[in-house]
């Protein structure tokens, strides 16, 4: 029961991350679709000298295919897909092989001449390309052949090439459809950014100024009282002068006598 629990739980992230993956990054809403190209059968494609990218070269709009999907510029913007007829959805960036495209290659389609040199391009039927592109793309099989299909062939340094993608770039960001889609971006993404409002500050109080409380008078230091000494009284002891006893025997019977 738990292994049927866990492989349910399993089953079910293998089938819900790749299509999340894929619609966070290539669905962007705000941009409407291009209409979608009608083919009587498959198209074939040839292949660009110098790059891994294949274009269908009958048709009025550049439509190419390369690492797997299928490339389409339409009003400025880039789109990509699966297939050659449908499933479209918008790309933001633009594509790594475009800038190695050279801009006149269809005047070169037309005369078979790849800058001089006699252009024997070789039409690639749609499933033969779907089933090899990319053991071509790993097997770098157009640089091993040498040729592309163009008569004494060769390859530019790659200072030259950097140098031509460079200036391409320059040209791709002057068209007016993609300045006018570089605008349309920026509205959105200014659109989209919350207004973070700023907190307010409350107004500076001046600090308070601590009170210093003054030490308070102490009470006058009473100093002990010196007791006072007197001097000590001299008593003067004056003698005392003892009268003479009289004869008590005598005296008394005299004051008998006296009273009788």
């Amino acid at each position: 029961m738990q292994k049927r629990f866990w492989g349910t739980i399993l089953l079910a992230l293998t089938l819900f991350i790749p299509v999340s993956a894929t619609a966070a990054i290539d669905i962007h809403i705000g941009f409407s679709l291009p209409p979608p190209i009608v083919f009587p059968a498959p198209p074939a494609l040839i292949v660009i000298p110098d790059t891994y990218a294949y274009v269908v070269p009958d048709l009025d709009i550049d439509l190419f295919f390369w690492d797997g999907w299928w490339w389409r510029l339409w009003e400025g913007r880039w789109y990509r897909s699966h297939y050659y007829d449908r499933g479209w959805a918008y790309y933001d960036l633009v594509p790594g092989f475009y800038f190695d495209i050279d801009p006149d290659w269809r005047v070169f389609y037309r005369d078979h001449d790849w800058h001089g040199h006699r252009w024997n391009y070789e039409r690639i039927p749609f499933a033969q390309l779907q089933k090899n592109w990319k053991n071509w793309q790993n097997d770098r099989h157009w640089e091993r052949q040498r040729s592309w299909g163009v008569q004494d062939y060769r390859p530019r340094p790659s200072r030259e090439r950097q140098e031509l993608r460079q200036q391409r770039q320059q040209l791709y960001r002057q068209r007016p459809d993609v300045q006018q889609h570089q605008q349309q971006r920026e509205q959105q993404r200014q659109q989209k950014q919350p207004q973070v409002q700023q907190p307010t500050r409350p107004q500076a109080q001046a600090p308070r100024q601590p009170q210093v409380q003054q030490p308070q008078a102490r009470p006058p230091v009473q100093q002990p009282r010196q007791p006072q000494v007197q001097p000590p009284q001299r008593q003067e002891q004056r003698p005392q002068s003892q009268e003479p006893q009289r004869s008590r025997g005598r005296g008394e019977g005299e004051e008998r006598e006296q009273r009788r």
